[in-house]
């Protein structure tokens, strides 16, 4: 194996395929295990974005005979010498397995090798990775993707995520079983990185056309409404409101309610020891089976996973849920 670091790499990818590819002090002596070499354009010290620098013992012909090739992520792929792409060209032409961690994927996507394909990378550079590349397809909900040929990580974490994935193709589950004991993190993770995606809705102040009737529907989350309701709260035809709803908010007004009940799902899930029916309840999807459906397509995990991830376990006195979260009807 190769990793291929450049200026501005950032060391926690680099710490985590060093820790699992190239070190055997767990594996039973005499098993075979991975020869990992560390790789760059030159000779002179490569700089961390953390300011600190490493020697890079190996150039870039090492990549000629490698069975796979990791790419770093790196917060200046504006920086990465054009000697790197061409290598990981040439290195995925003569069949070398490739994976990026993290925001490598903007380095496989600049050397072209993304085209056409569906990628991960760092849910907060989905958007930016897509609209620099249009050609390719961003998956922002997963830990993964594997193509392959070309495997792409998401964000900083979901590195060990993929990396125990690669020993489990190469060497077996019991292995990266094993392994992921010695790192004290879990074989596969629930979920992916879904879950851990901050979308906050467009804020409306208070000129806004929709403010007085998103700031009542805030508040009425657990009620149901249909956008019959909220046209006649808005004093217009159901369709005029639809139509400038979208306009206004970029979303429809079912799109939006349900991402607003999914995140109060998500804060009870957090802060509260609530009955997964009563989460639905309050949330306003009901029973805990449609709580279920829509938190799942939304998060990519169920609710008991998401609160068992989540949950803060010194906030789930009654007191506290009643004084954080009043909107649920937790202060009766």
């Amino acid at each position: 194996m190769a990793i291929v670091v450049y200026d501005g790499f950032t060391p926690f990818e680099l710490g985590v395929a060093c820790e699992v590819f190239g070190d055997d002090r767990w594996v039973p002596p005499g098993d075979p295990w991975y020869r990992l070499f560390i790789c760059g354009d030159t000779s002179t010290p490569v700089t961390a974005d953390g300011g600190f620098q490493i020697l890079v013992p190996h150039g870039l012909d090492r990549l000629a005979s490698v069975d796979t090739v990791i790419v770093a992520p790196t917060y200046r792929p504006g920086d990465v010498p054009e000697s790197v792409f061409e290598a990981l060209r040439q290195a995925h032409a003569r069949g070398c397995r490739i994976l990026s961690l993290c925001g490598g994927a903007f380095v496989l996507a600049e050397a072209g090798l993304l085209d056409g394909r569906r990628a991960a990378t760092h849910w907060a550079e989905c958007e930016e990775l897509a609209r620099r590349y249009p050609s390719l397809s961003v998956d922002p909900g997963v830990l993964y993707v594997d193509e392959g040929d070309i495997l792409t990580g998401a964000g900083s974490a979901a590195s060990i995520d993929l990396c125990l994935h690669i020993v489990r193709q190469d060497y077996g589950s019991e292995v990266a079983t094993q392994l992921a004991r010695q790192l004290v993190v879990p074989p596969q993770r629930d979920g992916g990185q879904a879950q851990f995606i901050e979308q906050p809705l467009p804020a409306l102040d208070s000129s806004n056309l929709f403010a007085d009737t998103v700031a009542w529907l805030q508040e009425h989350l657990d009620e149901p409404v249909t956008v019959e309701d909220l046209a006649v709260r808005s004093a217009m035809s159901p369709r005029t409101f639809a139509r400038r709803f979208v306009a206004t908010t970029g979303t429809t007004p079912y799109q939006w309610l349900l991402r607003q009940r999914v995140q109060l799902a998500q804060r009870l899930l957090e802060t509260s020891d609530l009955s997964i029916e009563i989460v639905a309840e309050k949330s306003g999807f009901g029973t805990a089976s449609n709580l279920r459906k829509h938190f799942g397509q939304m998060v990519h995990t169920s609710p008991q996973a998401y609160r068992h991830t989540f949950q803060d376990r010194s906030a789930s006195s009654p007191r506290s849920r009643r004084r954080r979260y009043p909107e649920a009807g937790l202060d009766e």
